[in-house]
């Protein structure tokens, strides 16, 4: 009878615990696709430009990308229910910080530690859930649903964003994390348990500094270049400053015991074509669904709330296709299915790129369904092939890596796509016009990386412990097959 209530006790609290990580996961992804549907009433109401909208997506986005694995290792080191608890701490703080944000300085601060906040939740959530399932068959389970409860999120973003702007206003986006971020407060103090990994590597400062803001600088140069002027001095200047501190990062990776990034890891081919893809599938993706919202609304005149709706079928697309990409690639390989993806979804963006103000919607959803489409096809798998590319006790370890370039993919998609709309714009093009350039450009863009991964994704299978569930415990690299990201 004891022995029946302790197992009954123990199933209960891990129900808890899976429901408080997947709820703080759905959090930070409903987060991503809600911020778009919002864009057109922030820049209304915010009285900015386009390279505002890009400062206050990449703002986010960058800290995510650049402090993902630190959020990991820091999990690991101090305790994840505490890494946890922080960091949602952080993101209710900060998202109330945004829906009062006065001016679009404060709104871009309040999204910095919103991408602050998530990085830390984000993999301790993943590491909470992974911990209290020891046995590999619960723990599969158990992270597949963390990873399909949470992944709603992303479809529930632009209904729930167009809903809640055209009723409130864009802090209304803001403001719906506060109920939820205090209920996991207050749930997770009482019911998670406490776990860490004594033995987990040391945290690396100077890595993580320098790519913050070799990184960071180099945004900086890319979103402001068409407002200042590429050849301005401050725009030069912060070029050669994005060089000089990538450089001192690699140097500094290099002679590192314990590096963030072991560059070692790029010696193995399939390891460096998969990451390499994964850079461009986040330029693509993230820098063309920035845009979406702001076709409907600014080129074809719809509210904001039916540009909501109309954005959907490139995150339903994802979500519904998305499961069945790792198992395809364990079938037919990693090479096809990526390949195959990757083609779709190029297409697609280059059949967006013809579209303009008189285009009727039965002609446009379907492009971006097979944007959608095509993008869930690629992102598990290339996980899976980084993953494979190294040895099983660096499977976590590569699976972050490759999750941290889709997102410095996705910094730069915002920026450089953004910089050919303003560009086009300069030479007296309309918004329409600059977005057709922009969209094929990152069709044209995707299609060349197709015909890469086609020629040097190695053909392998993945071993028999199931790359593709390993590589499914990224939390970003899960979910994000799902995503129409930020």
């Amino acid at each position: 009878m004891a022995a029946s209530l302790a197992t009954a006790g123990g199933r209960s609290n891990r129900a808890v615990l899976l429901t408080v990580t997947c709820l703080g996961q759905f959090m930070v992804l409903l987060d991503n696709t809600i911020v778009g549907a919002a864009l057109p009433d922030m820049q209304h109401r915010l009285h900015t430009q386009l390279t505002g909208l890009q400062w206050i997506v990449d703002a986010y986005v960058l800290l995510v990308a650049m402090l993902l694995l630190s959020g990991g290792i820091f999990a690991d080191r101090f305790g994840r229910k505490r890494v946890y608890l922080t960091g949602v701490a952080v993101f209710t703080a900060a998202s109330l910080m945004c829906a009062l944000a006065p001016s679009l300085g404060w709104l871009i601060a309040g999204r910095v530690l919103q991408g602050i906040g998530a990085a830390a939740l984000s993999p301790a959530s993943l590491a909470l859930l992974a911990a209290a399932h020891p046995v590999p068959q619960e723990r599969m389970k158990a992270i597949g649903l963390w990873a399909g409860l949470s992944g709603i999120g992303l479809a529930a973003g632009p209904v729930a964003g167009g809903v809640l702007t055209e009723a409130f206003g864009w802090p209304a986006i803001f403001l719906v994390n506060l109920p939820i971020g205090l209920v996991l407060l207050l749930v997770g103090l009482r019911h998670l348990g406490e776990s860490r990994n004594p033995s987990a590597p040391a945290i690396d400062i100077p890595g993580t500094v320098l790519s913050v803001l070799g990184v960071g600088v180099l945004t900086y140069g890319l979103i402001e270049g068409g407002a200042r002027g590429w050849t301005s001095p401050v725009i030069l200047g912060s070029f050669a400053a994005a060089v000089t501190f990538l450089a001192a990062f690699i140097a500094v990776e290099a002679r590192r015991t314990a590096p963030m990034l072991p560059l070692r890891l790029f010696g193995q081919r399939l390891f460096t074509v998969s990451n390499t893809a994964m850079v461009v599938v986040g330029f693509a993706l993230m820098g063309s669904s920035f845009f979406f919202s702001q076709f409907f609304v600014y080129v074809q005149g719809s509210s904001i709330l039916r540009a909501g709706l109309q954005t959907l079928p490139v995150s339903l697309a994802m979500v519904i296709v998305s499961p069945y990409a790792g198992r395809l690639a364990a079938r037919y390989g990693f090479r096809i299915v990526v390949t195959t993806g990757l083609a779709l979804a190029g297409l697609g963006l280059l059949a967006l790129g013809t579209v303009h103000a008189d285009t009727g919607y039965a002609i446009v959803w379907w492009r971006l369904a097979l944007t959608g489409t095509g993008f869930a096809l690629t992102l598990s798998p290339l996980t899976g092939a980084a993953i494979q590319a190294v040895s099983p006790q660096e499977g976590g370890l590569a699976s972050g890596i490759s999750s941290t370039t889709r997102q410095i993919g996705a910094v730069l998609g915002v920026a450089v796509l953004g910089a050919v709309v303003r560009t086009r714009q300069s030479g007296g093009a309309s918004f329409g016009a600059g977005l057709n350039s922009a969209f094929v450009a990152a069709g044209a863009l995707t299609l060349a990386i197709a015909v890469f991964t086609g020629l040097w994704l190695a053909k392998s299978e993945p071993a028999k412990d199931s790359v593709m569930t390993r590589g499914a415990t990224d939390p970003d690299a899960v979910t994000a097959s799902n995503e129409a990201s930020v």
